[in-house]
């Protein structure tokens, strides 16, 4: 259904740079630059980043990427680390959602809680 998703971000270079880090391990890279526009996929384009002209913060919003299986969700973590992103929640498991939901959630250089997701059992 979605096709897709435009993000507003106040510094395209560090927003950039943090998707470039933590979306290599997951299969995304940058698709395209438009303007100053940049794209994120594996095919097609469903990722965008758009640099804002409001100096106020931007809303939060939360962005759950799939990982193909819970390393990728271990090496987005570490890719977060790397760029210094605040860690929100460390990969799990989360039950509560279901049984094999393994997760991590980090912040973006614009505050989003971005998360890496594994639907699959171990």
């Amino acid at each position: 259904m979605l096709d897709h998703i435009a993000i507003q971000v106040q510094d395209i270079a560090a927003s950039a740079a943090f998707y470039d880090a933590v979306l290599a391990p997951l299969g995304g890279e940058r698709k395209k630059q438009y303007g100053a526009n940049i794209s994120y996929g594996i095919e097609g384009h469903p990722l965008w980043l758009v640099p804002t002209s409001d100096p106020a913060p931007a809303r939060e919003l939360h962005l759950a990427f799939a990982a193909a299986d819970r390393a990728g969700v271990d090496a987005f973590h570490e890719a977060a680390l790397a760029t210094g992103a605040e860690i929100l929640h460390a990969p799990r498991l989360w039950p509560e959602y279901h049984e094999s939901y393994y997760g991590v959630f980090v912040r973006d250089p614009d505050g989003n809680n971005v998360e890496a997701v594994c639907h699959r059992p171990e």
